[in-house]
């Protein structure tokens, strides 16, 4: 056994004649790690500091990176050719890896597995469960449809802005690699720490939440389902993305393209469905749509909060962005395709609901699409709730997809712990990171409740997509010749950033609540972390034995892009 562990190491060890030097593990002898030297030092398993100086010095003059996958490209100056874009593009992607590289994630994310995972993600049970949500805020069906195409809109320019991000910053993790490019390394491991511990596994222990409820549901006709199977199937659920995940790529991204094509037939059935019973002249309640009450600007706001869960996960792209082909092309590609796409499913679904029942028939169903279903479908409405737990499988794969690589990022430049940082050393994915990640959403799914996940969630994230605009805005002067492949018009960040501040402001000054402030004391707690951990590199000595045995157990290896810092 421990010879089989050294020959694993050491393979991942000798790479390309550069010199550079890697971890290196006696698992023959005494069993413990050895000091790392040159690229590799502070990455024994301490937690180190990298500052914003240090950051740019590496990375903001576009360095080439050692791998060829996870560079951010050189100078405009130095890189552009005779063209002047393409070789700013080539060195902006890298060549890519050569086979005797060490290890690292690989690109295998093509345009039709990016727009999956756009649609895969946002596309989750929202539409199907509760898009009466917005009726109940806003009090008239036209008010809400604004909302939901409003809502669309915000996550479309959010988009873009996100694709100039991602196309000038390569590497994966999304706004923690754009804070840091801006910001420096405190900002970003804020975001690091409450997006890791709190916003994405709260968003995949709901998706898992709602899966467990319908699938449960279809055996059970007499009763409310019991809450243990819930949550047993629903931690069944985690389990089983997790292996997908875990065990390759290309299997987690083929999982996600087959339950995203599925997902698109039951909201064709849906619009389908509407279609007929509107040739049939059920039009009275599309009649009079904006009759109703005139809602405030706090209900305004808390309304957008309701569609735009529904429309996260826009942003999910940009958190893989080492691993997709062609990211300068596909990564805006797959947004500008994605987007229009769910927003157009979301219009029709809307408008085929009102088609089928009254505003207050939607408003008191606890499930709307199986409402739909029984009165459209007949002997056929077990394809309701069969398309929910399909549509919100292929969602929770998809965050947790994505949420591995933020894990990913952030710990392999010091921010968490060293081992989350690191591959398998076969199958090529962050197994760590994933193996964190689904252990904290398994736990949010035994003792928390969907509410309390969701007013959490929907507050603090949309602090961070402000400050990811503030940060778009502030390197358009602090980088003004950085390689950007995708450009936005400068009028976008800036209203998505004022409309973030809005939804973040609004909700306390129209209804304050204590669950604001808790959230807000939870994001400055980070910095009781950062201090000493990240800025001082305090590293406790048993640290190390823990990091190689998780090594050793989990058969992970660090990547080549930690030489990046010393």
């Amino acid at each position: 056994m421990r010879s089989s562990i050294s020959q694993l190491f050491s393979a991942a060890s000798d790479h390309d004649a550069g010199g550079r030097n890697a971890h290196q593990l006696q698992a023959a002898g005494t069993g413990t790690p050895t000091q790392c030297t040159n690229g590799y030092a502070g990455h024994s398993g301490s937690i180190k500091d990298v500052s914003k100086t240090d950051w740019n010095s590496r990375i903001g003059d576009g360095t080439a990176q050692l791998n060829g996958t996870l560079g951010r490209g050189t100078s405009e100056t130095a890189e552009t050719d005779s063209s002047g874009t393409g070789g700013m593009r080539d060195a902006l992607e890298g060549p890519g890896s050569a086979q005797n590289d060490a290890i690292h994630l690989k690109r295998r994310v093509g345009l039709f597995s990016g727009v999956a995972l756009i649609v895969g993600t946002m596309i989750g049970s929202g539409i199907f469960v509760s898009p009466s949500g917005l009726l109940v805020r806003t009090g008239s069906i036209g008010v809400s449809f604004i909302i939901w195409m409003a809502c669309g809109l915000l996550s479309l320019l959010g988009a873009l802005a996100y694709a100039e991000l991602g196309t000038m910053n390569t590497s994966s993790g999304a706004e923690w690699a754009y804070f840091m490019d801006a910001f420096g390394a405190w900002p970003a491991f804020l975001f690091s720490w409450v997006s890791t511990l709190v916003l994405k596994p709260s968003q995949m222990a709901i998706i898992c939440l709602s899966f467990a409820q319908y699938a449960v549901e279809a055996f059970v006709s007499e009763c409310d389902p019991p809450l243990s199977v819930v949550k047993m199937v629903a931690i069944l659920a985690i389990v089983s993305i997790l292996f997908v995940n875990c065990y390759s790529v290309n299997l987690g991204m083929a999982v996600q393209n087959v339950f995203t094509s599925a997902k698109l037939i039951a909201v064709l059935i849906v619009i389908c469905g509407g279609a007929y019973k509107l040739c049939q002249g059920n039009t009275q309640h599309l009649q009079n749509a904006f009759s109703g009450t005139t809602p405030s600007l706090g209900a305004i706001a808390t309304a957008f909060y309701t569609g735009l869960w529904a429309y996260d996960g826009w942003n999910n792209l940009n958190y893989v962005t080492e691993e997709i082909q062609n990211p300068s092309k596909n990564l805006p590609r797959s947004i500008i395709i994605g987007i229009p796409l769910v927003t157009l499913c979301y219009a029709l679904i809307n408008v085929s609901y009102l088609a089928a029942m009254s505003p207050t028939e939607m408003i008191e169903s606890e499930a709307v699409a199986v409402t739909f279903g029984n009165r459209i479908l007949g002997v056929m409405a077990w394809l309701m709730p069969l398309s929910v737990t399909i549509s919100t499988f292929g969602s929770a794969n998809g965050t947790l997809f994505a949420a591995g690589r933020l894990c990913f990022a952030a710990s392999r430049e010091g921010h968490l712990l060293d081992i989350l940082s690191y591959v398998h050393v076969r199958r090529l994915t962050p197994a760590p990171g994933l193996i964190f990640h689904s252990l904290i959403a398994g736990a949010m799914v035994l003792y928390g409740t969907i509410d309390s996940l969701i007013d959490f969630f929907s507050f603090t994230a949309w602090i961070f997509y402000g400050g990811a605009m503030v940060a778009l805005i502030v390197m358009r002067y602090t980088k003004p010749n950085y390689p950007r492949p995708y450009k936005v018009p400068l009028i976008i960040p800036i209203l998505v950033m004022v409309i973030s501040g809005y939804l973040v402001a609004a909700p306390i000054i129209e209804k304050p609540q204590i669950e604001y402030l808790y959230a807000v004391l939870f994001i400055l707690a980070g910095l009781i972390f950062y201090v000493p951990f990240v800025h001082y590199g305090y590293h406790p000595k048993f640290m190390d034995n823990v990091t190689l045995f998780f090594q050793m157990l989990f058969e992970v290896v660090p990547t080549t892009s930690m030489a990046m810092f010393d």
